[in-house]
């Protein structure tokens, strides 16, 4: 890791000053690929995922070099989980058997999601203290956990990946101003807002697709046969 941070060292450099610490060329790119990345998934586009993949890993070196060795981990399952998440978009499946689309899960595995998230949040926290040197654990170990839960979710079309999101990225707001990584403050702060606008869309897009749903299904049952 310290010979591929060293080969990047141009991209370390800072571009500008902002709140009196350095911004630089790896952040700004990241933070624009990840703008791009969000408006792709609010659309339902896979072009999405490709661009996860790449913000990732320059997301990835930032953290392992700012000592977040728990977002940093992250951003290697995400380029996995995102290779995963395409494949998903263009030929996954639901339980019925037919292709993906936007939906809301059950009450029962809301339950599930949560508390499979809040189990493996202490667990996370305790690998970094024991094994890191990080000094935020638990602020860090958080919105890996429900990252990993957003991302699955999200990878599945549905709908509640949006709230998860918003809980994510308000938390990593304070984890990233602790670090004073201001411009990735700001970016999280325009992924709430995004966030926030994504679970309105999708929402809206899954009552329009019942609507077609419910629509076909009564001009089946009115083209049946007559009977004189």
């Amino acid at each position: 890791m310290d010979s591929l941070l060293q080969a990047l060292s141009p991209l370390m450099a800072p571009a500008f000053t902002l709140w009196g610490s350095p911004v630089t060329w790896i952040e700004i790119l990241a933070f624009g690929l990840s703008i791009w990345m969000v408006v792709c998934n609010m659309r339902v586009h896979p072009l999405g995922w490709p661009l996860a993949m790449l913000a990732s890993a320059l997301y990835g070196l930032l953290f392992a070099q700012s000592k977040l060795y728990g977002e940093a981990s992250l951003q290697i399952f995400f380029i996995l989980v995102a290779g995963w998440g395409w494949w998903q978009w263009r030929r996954g499946r639901d339980a019925s058997g037919q292709a993906l689309t936007v939906r809301s899960m059950s009450r029962l595995w809301r339950l599930r999601a949560a508390a499979l998230t809040l189990l493996a949040w202490p667990l996370l926290a305790a690998l970094l203290m024991r094994h890191t040197d990080s000094d935020t654990p638990w602020l860090d170990a958080l919105p890996t956990v429900a990252s990993v839960t957003g991302q699955i979710l999200l990878g599945r079309k549905l709908i509640d990946n949006w709230p998860v999101w918003v809980a994510v990225n308000l938390v990593s707001m304070a984890l990233f101003a602790h670090k004073a990584l201001w411009l990735t403050v700001l970016l999280y702060g325009v992924f709430t807002v995004m966030a926030l606008a994504g679970w309105r869309a999708w929402a809206q897009l899954a009552g329009h697709q019942d609507a077609r749903a419910a629509a076909r299904e009564a001009s089946l049952g009115n083209s049946g046969p007559t009977h004189v």
